[in-house]
């Protein structure tokens, strides 16, 4: 598995907002919307988020405060709480617009994995977050759906207290190659949004003021064995939110094409196979620096943080 230290960053080439991702803002909003109210989160992304957890042990702070920064269900309350027992876990949700109060649990479905795991302690706005106050910031497979990586880079950062550290994992662009390139022979529009390299993320980083930012990646496949059950979980994966895709419903025919020319993807065995690639990176929020000019303005609380971190120890 490939490991990227970034010890010298250059500038950050691209801010992705989301003209430069061909983004359709209200598509992208309904997409996130969706996935937030199914009841399950996607096999995916519990794997993902198991996967991001095996790399908890390498951080030796034992954070007392926790956002999970869900894209709904995110599958990470159980791990967090199982790695984190003692800590204050609570959830942001970034659809503006949702009702933030705690799920009840008798209005769950009873297949709901939340109505058995227990719901998190609050469930936050990403407004509602009081900066400088947590000590992990957990984003289990939301950042690829972020019109703005940067924005929420600078949103997670403004969250952390001084040496508290963020875990976020991703899709990169070496996701669904094999989708993209049927439609392009197809002549149809993209089967889906750029996703973000995973350099970029690690310049983004740095440009919101994180430091020691480490980034890295997999590439997994995954089979089923009809292409109806791959477009199904692609579906609860997400969703189209290029600016460029298909206008309006398509036909029936159109169907039956898109699932034998998916059909054709399968492996020598008869499973329909597609590949993701799956970025994860981690980075710590460093304390402050005095930039000295002319006038020089300092918030109280900074130098408090400042000189609690030069006193020293008994």
């Amino acid at each position: 598995m490939p490991v990227v230290p970034f010890k010298m960053p250059q500038p950050p080439q691209s801010q992705a907002p989301t003209s430069c991702r061909n983004l359709d803002g209200p598509a992208l909003a309904r997409i996130t919307r969706r996935m937030q109210s199914a009841p399950q989160a996607p096999w995916l992304h519990g794997e993902v988020a198991r996967r991001m957890a095996q790399r908890l042990p390498i951080i030796k702070l034992q954070p007392a405060r926790v956002l999970d920064w869900a894209l709904g269900a995110g599958d990470s309350q159980s791990l967090l709480q199982q790695t984190y027992t003692k800590a204050n876990l609570s959830r942001v949700e970034t659809v503006p617009g949702r009702d933030h109060a705690p799920v009840a649990v008798a209005a769950m479905p009873w297949w709901s994995p939340q109505r058995w795991m227990g719901t998190p302690r609050r469930v936050l706005a990403p407004e509602d977050v009081v900066a400088g106050q947590s000590d992990l910031v957990w984003a289990n497979m939301s950042l690829h759906l972020a019109p703005d990586p940067l924005a929420c880079f600078a949103q997670w950062h403004r969250a952390l207290a001084v040496d508290g550290f963020l875990m976020f994992s991703t899709l990169g662009p070496g996701t669904l190659t094999s989708l993209q390139g049927l439609y392009q022979r197809q002549a149809w529009p993209p089967p889906f949004a750029p996703f973000v390299d995973m350099h970029d993320l690690g310049d983004m980083l740095v440009a919101a003021g994180f430091a020691d930012p480490v980034m890295d990646q997999e590439l997994v496949t995954l089979t089923w064995e009809t292409p109806q059950a791959a477009l199904l979980e692609l579906r609860q994966l997400g969703g189209n939110a290029h600016s460029g895709r298909f206008a309006g419903l398509r036909t029936p025919r159109w169907h039956r094409a898109l699932l034998q020319a998916v059909g054709s993807l399968a492996q020598p065995g008869g499973r329909v196979a597609l590949d993701f690639e799956l970025v994860y990176g981690h980075a710590f929020k460093p304390a402050p620096r005095l930039r000295v000019g002319g006038t020089t303005h300092v918030a109280v609380e900074d130098l408090r943080r400042m000189a609690r971190a030069q006193r020293p120890e008994p």
